[in-house]
């Protein structure tokens, strides 16, 4: 027989053993324990109850992956000797123990077979400390592996193994993320032992005041994040659609919501428009316009929420696999940052997003991905940029300059009979367009929200006309055309609106 017993020394001193446990050490003479840096370890040993430790491991793998495939294999190769061994490890051996999860996989393979014993864990002691009841949603995470999307839900969060300063200056710089400086954290040393310490200090100061051993925890109570808001959210689309829902809802196909999906997304964009590009730090900018992207933003992510609910009741696809697909799509096409693909410049990373794409969709074509549904404009920003990823440059902003005085010349002639060599208005004006395009996009700006913006200024620009006409009682349809440019003069020098190419100056 091939058999280890594992069981777990507790988070302090032997005392804290529990009696399965301490019987397992006494019956099985062929003792292990992953490391001699544990209390308990020199309590057993005053009292004849010694181990062979794997610390010599540590000491010699070049990176804490080799580490635990390392110490199984001597394990299995020990028990296959001896018949069966046991093997100690800190607190309990079901928490945050990676060698035991590779023997769990090796029993479920045959090649052992496994008993565990639990212990006490460390978690229990520093539940006691910071009075927090682990049910009501709290995380136990391994500093040494802190996985960031972790940090996204909020609520209580213990983390263990912050066993050095790097260790702590990492988690501080991850939390900061998610919280500000002055978030009290809970450091939590040595439980359970004489010299125990329960200090509380700003996040900021974590690695600064804070010497941390292999005995050292953190506790830090985080605001909701992304992940329990997005959850909620979830739940909310899921009991509007239920059957003490909303009427209006339960009627909705992905059909029926298209039309609020490209509102939602226009209110977006008028809600950008509204933000400034490049403000200084002495502008002041009215938080409101901040408030208004929230909430259309808000409103636009219900609509992917409620199309995903949709998926999930027809069986076809889930809420969670549309996250889950943008996610992996994302990392897919950053090989420079996920892989070992080189992209110094912007433009790198576009080319190298365009082959990838081309390459998922399986089309001999770039430009097979580019909707002709698109708005004209952007249509046609999404062909130049294709061009560009292939090296086709469609130029730069002196070609569109070129390009616009050549379509004004031709604006002179438009009329002519098209057979007779004359210039279409239609071909013209697409000339133009396409050089705004040009010029937009060589200045970084997208065209279609350039003249979206600009359309938003106008409409304010007439609105503050209106608004004056009506403050002096004048009718602006009985006004003469001078009087009407002499409003519209006003209400640009209160709104810094431009005015309207041919229209009153």
């Amino acid at each position: 027989m091939t058999r280890v017993v594992v069981v777990g020394l507790g988070p302090a001193g032997a005392d804290l053993l529990v009696p399965q446990a301490r019987a397992a050490l006494d019956a099985i003479p062929t003792r292990f324990v992953r490391t001699e840096r544990h209390p308990a370890v020199a309590d057993l040993a005053a009292e004849g109850v010694t181990f062979t430790a794997f610390d010599r491991v540590y000491d010699a793998a070049d990176a804490i992956d080799e580490v635990y495939p390392r110490i199984v294999e001597e394990l299995l190769a020990a028990a296959r000797d001896h018949g069966e061994v046991v093997y100690a490890v800190p607190g309990n051996p079901v928490v945050a123990e990676r060698s035991v999860r590779l023997l769990h996989e090796r029993a479920r393979a045959g090649d052992v077979v496994l008993e565990v014993v639990p212990g006490v864990s460390f978690a229990e002691l520093a539940w006691a400390r910071v009075g927090i009841d682990p049910l009501d949603g709290a995380r136990v995470v391994d500093g040494r592996a802190l996985d960031p999307a972790v940090l996204e839900a909020g609520g209580p969060l213990l983390i263990a193994q912050v066993d050095g300063p790097l260790v702590a200056s990492d988690l501080k710089l991850a939390l900061l993320d998610h919280t500000g400086p002055d978030t009290p954290v809970t450091v939590l040393q040595r439980l359970g032992l004489a010299d125990e310490q329960v200090l509380t200090v700003p996040l900021a100061e974590l690695d600064r005041t804070v010497e941390p051993d292999h005995l050292t925890t953190v506790f830090v109570e985080l605001a909701p994040g992304a992940a329990d808001t997005f959850g909620a959210l979830v739940a909310l689309a899921r009991r509007l659609r239920g059957p003490d829902g909303c009427p209006w809802d339960a009627e909705q196909t992905h059909h029926s919501l298209t039309r609020y999906l490209l509102e939602e997304a226009y209110e977006v964009v008028d809600a950008i428009e509204a933000v400034p590009v490049d403000p200084g730090p002495d502008d002041l900018v009215d938080p409101r316009v901040y408030v208004d992207v929230v909430d259309e933003l808000g409103d636009l992510l219900f609509q992917v929420v409620f199309h995903g609910i949709l998926g999930e009741e027809s069986g076809e696809f889930t809420t969670a696999q549309v996250a889950q697909g943008i996610h992996d799509k994302l990392v897919r096409r950053h090989p420079h940052v996920f892989g070992d693909v080189e992209a110094e410049t912007a433009g790198d990373v576009v080319r190298n997003w365009e082959q990838i794409k081309k390459g998922e969709r399986g089309s001999d074509s770039l430009v097979d991905s580019v909707s002709p549904g698109l708005p004209a404009l952007l249509y046609t920003h999404k062909l130049f940029r294709k061009a560009a990823s292939v090296g086709l440059d469609p130029g730069d902003r002196e070609d569109a300059v070129v390009r616009l005085a050549r379509a004004a010349a031709s604006a002179a002639v438009i009329g002519a009979p098209a057979d007779e060599g004359g210039t279409t208005a239609e071909a013209v004006i697409g000339d133009v367009l396409a050089a705004a395009v040009l010029l937009a996009s060589d200045s970084g700006v997208d065209a279609e929200s350039s003249l979206r913006g600009w359309a938003g200024r106008y409409r304010a620009r007439f609105q503050r006309m209106e608004a004056l006409a009506v403050e002096r009682g004048e009718d602006l349809h009985a006004l003469a055309p001078d009087a009407v440019a002499a409003l519209w003069d006003e209400a640009g020098e209160a709104t810094e609106v431009p005015a309207a190419p041919g229209g009153p100056a």
